[in-house]
């Protein structure tokens, strides 16, 4: 159970990575919160639009810009259950979003010191408050199992082609 607002939509942020991995893409999510309320949802599609660049992330923050008709996404909290790569990192600061909130450490891609910290120097036109390790557990582990699962399709799928 939720006890506050950073744990409520990290739970909505997991459910929209859910979606992702049941769709066989890398389990993340990211909800996109203007005034109390859930403006834009993402989850990754890599996979199925074939774009490196859909990002849950990145979808997330073009349907903000969408739903408030503007680029710049001031006011607005962007929770997400990784940690951004450098490519959301940059859409951040790019789009104005003053806070991020995130759950799992990425160490292979991580942006916000697991990999490298673009968040360390001060921007010269835009302050991002950070809130990191929200519900980590649950969104490390949602990752885990995605790749566990992954992995054991491979085998079968190598088990079968040796027969």
């Amino acid at each position: 159970m939720p006890v506050n607002d950073d744990e409520r939509f990290m739970c909505e942020a997991l459910k929209e990575a859910w979606k992702a991995f049941q769709a066989k893409e890398v389990p993340v999510g990211a909800v996109l919160v203007f005034q109390g309320r859930i403006i834009a949802r993402g989850y990754n599609q890599v996979e199925m639009l074939r774009d490196a660049t859909a990002h849950a992330e990145m979808l997330c923050l073009t349907a903000a810009e969408g739903a408030l008709e503007s680029w710049r996404l001031k006011d607005t909290t962007l929770y997400c259950t990784l940690e951004p790569c450098c490519m959301c990192a940059g859409a951040l600061f790019l789009t104005r979003v003053p806070h991020l909130v995130w759950g799992a450490p990425d160490v292979r891609h991580g942006a916000n010191g697991s990999w490298i910290d673009v968040f360390e120097k001060q921007h010269p036109t835009h302050v991002l408050s950070i809130r990191s390790g929200i519900l980590q557990e649950y969104c490390a582990a949602l990752m885990k199992d995605f790749f566990q699962a992954r992995r054991r399709e491979k085998a079968s799928e190598g088990q079968l082609e040796e027969s």
